[in-house]
């Protein structure tokens, strides 16, 4: 019988909060001590260097208890001590990198892994010493589960769950800066948007928790329909909801738009390591999918001259909406696995015969 267990190992400032929600879906984790990029700083390199040895004593113990049959890494130097770990034990090692640019984490680790999934055509590939391929960006099934969900739908549960007023005969703009809001964002589109100040534009805007009170002073004047919120933990509904998206270019956020067929105009957030939200961004530009502004050109000007398109040209927008749907991955998860765990020793014995080789080839 297939085991079906797992173990999450954390290492970072949202470990705990992590571990509270993989927690409450019945799986076990561990929290290896936190373990900050080295850069350049000697105090940093000193912290790296202590959660390196904590962290991969306790992964080694871990490991020898748990037994697994493979460890995955998804990216960032926290990953390092488990990964070691398995190398030590001989456990296969498999990669993923949820951004165009393969970070140098992943780059270094490739030597020793069996095989490396990406979320979007790398653009350094030639740095990879493993075997690598596009299986997309693993999305949280509630997304899945109402990718199908109509916009007026997504709409009505948006008003029921926030009492906003938003209404489905106008168009929406949803604007959001990841998790912690953005501070670009937030203070030039409130501007942009009492300078347009066109009556059947609505907003749905994530401000982030420490930005509401601030960004809510620049919505005080804006007669136009707006749902403002630190977060939210309903992404499905707004994403059914939005028209057009203004947002970060993170490798999550990109899959996620795809998966709902969002037009976007995407922001990179310039101090992303190696810049490789640009990146990002310009993988979706390639394909047709969504423009690209530098974060230093992002003014209300800028932001205007693009509503004014999106109003005088829907049909390119809903074009680029289209070639986003297209880029989706929904099965991003199963691809990942089918290439650490491919099919059982059964099926792979009848694909052998069929092909007319005998037991002992295979």
């Amino acid at each position: 019988e297939a085991r079906k267990e797992v173990l999450l190992v954390l290492s970072g400032v949202n470990s705990e909060s992590q571990r509270q929600i993989a927690e409450s879906f019945g799986i076990r984790v561990v929290v290896l001590p936190q373990m900050p990029s080295p850069g350049k700083n000697p105090w940093r390199a000193l912290r790296f260097l202590w959660g390196l040895i904590g962290g991969y004593f306790q992964s080694v113990r871990e490991i020898a208890d748990f037994r697994p049959d493979a460890v995955l890494g998804m990216g960032s130097f926290a990953s390092l001590p488990v990964l070691l770990a398995a190398r030590r034990e001989r456990i296969a090692i498999y990669l993923h990198d949820g951004n165009a640019r393969i970070g140098k984490a992943n780059r270094k680790l490739s030597r020793f892994a069996d095989f490396l999934g990406t979320a979007l055509p790398p653009v350094n590939a030639a740095s990879l010493s493993c075997p690598f391929e596009e299986v997309g960006m693993p999305v949280r099934p509630e997304l899945l589960d109402f990718q199908q969900i109509t916009r007026e739908e997504a709409i009505q549960r948006l008003k029921e769950r926030y009492g906003c007023k938003l209404e489905p005969e106008k168009k929406v703009l949803l604007v959001f800066g990841g998790s912690q809001g953005a501070a670009t964002i937030n203070s030039v589109i409130p501007v942009a948007l009492r300078q347009w100040n066109h009556p059947d534009l609505q907003v749905i805007h994530l401000t982030g928790p420490r930005k509401f009170e601030e960004v809510s002073r620049f919505y005080e004047q804006l007669t136009t329909n707006v749902l403002l919120l630190p977060s939210c933990d309903a992404m499905e509904l707004v994403y059914s909801a939005a028209d057009l998206v203004i947002a970060r270019a993170g490798g999550s956020t990109l899959a996620e738009l795809a998966l709902f067929g969002c037009p976007s105009v995407l922001v990179p957030y310039p101090y992303a390591a190696e810049n490789h939200q640009w990146d990002n961004a310009c993988a979706f530009v390639e394909a047709g999918a969504a423009i690209t502004v530098p974060n230093a050109e992002l003014t209300p000007e800028r932001v205007v001259t693009i509503l004014q398109d999106y109003e005088d040209h829907p049909d390119v927008w809903l074009q680029r909406g289209a070639r986003a749907l297209s880029m989706a991955k929904p099965d991003a998860s199963r691809k990942m696995l089918e290439k650490m765990f491919g099919k059982s020793e059964k099926e792979n014995l009848y694909e052998y015969r069929s092909a007319g080789r005998s037991e002992a080839e295979v």
